[in-house]
């Protein structure tokens, strides 16, 4: 058993010490992934954050966007109805030219049968 004893011996010599630096490197590694995930679960939380943030933004966002829409509704209306109204006094502008026109033209024409009353009662005086 000597010879056994001896290899096993040898054996141990070469093969603990490698066991050794792989058990120290999967420790290192074990240490490196909890950091790794430590560091996962901080991203996360903040992108969590993030999403939580954006969604507020997008709330207040649509808020203003909707308040908005009212507003430029309420300047629109208002300026049809000034529109309608300036269209009103055009026409009515219109109207009052065009009776001035008439009245003129009426003016002229009553001028003109007096005109011709007063030769017809000339003729007939003389």
């Amino acid at each position: 058993m000597d010879v056994k004893e001896a290899v096993l011996a040898g054996l141990k010599e070469l093969i603990v010490p490698e066991l050794q630096v792989m058990k120290q490197a999967q420790a290192e590694m074990k240490a490196i992934l909890g950091l790794t995930n430590k560091r996962l679960d901080d991203i996360n939380s903040h992108l969590i954050d993030q999403s939580r943030r954006i969604d507020e933004t997008n709330k207040r966002i649509d808020s203003i966007h909707a308040d908005l829409i009212t507003r430029i509704d309420k300047v629109n209306m208002d300026l049809i109805m000034r529109n309608d109204e300036t269209n009103r006094g055009l026409a009515r502008l219109y109207e009052v030219i065009v009776r001035r026109e008439e009245h003129q033209f009426l003016a002229e024409r009553v001028a003109r049968l007096e005109q011709s009353v007063e030769e017809m009662k000339r003729r007939q005086a003389a």
